[in-house]
């Protein structure tokens, strides 16, 4: 099955968020807006994995995502794409080592919630991505508090960018990161899997 290859200008910032989006729903879509503003990224691809190594039930077939994903948010400087089923990476590091040979031309930064950063330190090769990326950090709902005192924020604390400074993000050279809180939205894929509801 083809899935599309993302297009960016040369010396464009992408944005990259990464997930199973098992669904997609608003949540993705308001982080997602926040940090085009607030990192000032030219665009952000959704990178819809073929499965989360972390996670131990597997999602729903790849193009339901892509095609939820897609009704989610349909905005001009965001692209889902399905990319990683292309290089055949499993984790992110892996993804992000391919993606700037395919695209030497362009500057990336990982995008995450706050959630992810707490649990960060179990990710493969996590301190790769660190070394290699910007990452932009954002505040969801519960999760602050254990983002900003996780192995990963402390160990890398000296690169950390503040947010009133967020948009110095994009051109920064790895290692660097910023947290930002955001106006939240308690919505999570897992508990529209439970309700068995994909219109959120």
């Amino acid at each position: 099955m083809r899935y599309d290859i993302p297009y960016a200008a040369k010396g464009q910032v992408i944005g990259l968020l990464g997930g199973s989006f098992d669904p997609a729903h608003a949540g993705h879509a308001h982080i997602t807006r926040e940090a085009l503003k607030r990192f000032g990224l030219d665009q952000v691809w959704w990178l819809v994995s073929p499965g989360n190594p972390l996670k131990e039930h597997g999602p729903a077939p790849m193009q339901t995502r892509i095609n939820q994903a897609r009704h989610v948010l349909q905005h001009p400087r965001v692209q889902v794409t399905g990319i990683e089923q292309r290089l055949g990476t499993r984790y992110t590091a892996q993804t992000l080592r391919a993606l700037q040979q395919l695209y030497p031309a362009q500057r990336f930064v990982w995008l995450m919630g706050a959630d992810n950063l707490a649990q960060f330190h179990l990710w493969q090769d996590w301190r790769d991505i660190i070394m290699s990326v910007p990452m932009g950090v954002l505040a969801r709902p519960g999760d602050r508090i254990s983002a900003r005192t996780s192995r990963a924020a402390s160990l890398f604390s000296p690169y950390r960018i503040p947010g009133r400074f967020s948009r110095r993000l994009a051109r920064a050279h790895a290692p660097a990161w910023c947290f930002v809180n955001v106006p939240m939205m308690d919505v999570s894929s897992s508990a529209i899997r439970a309700a068995g509801d994909w219109s959120a």
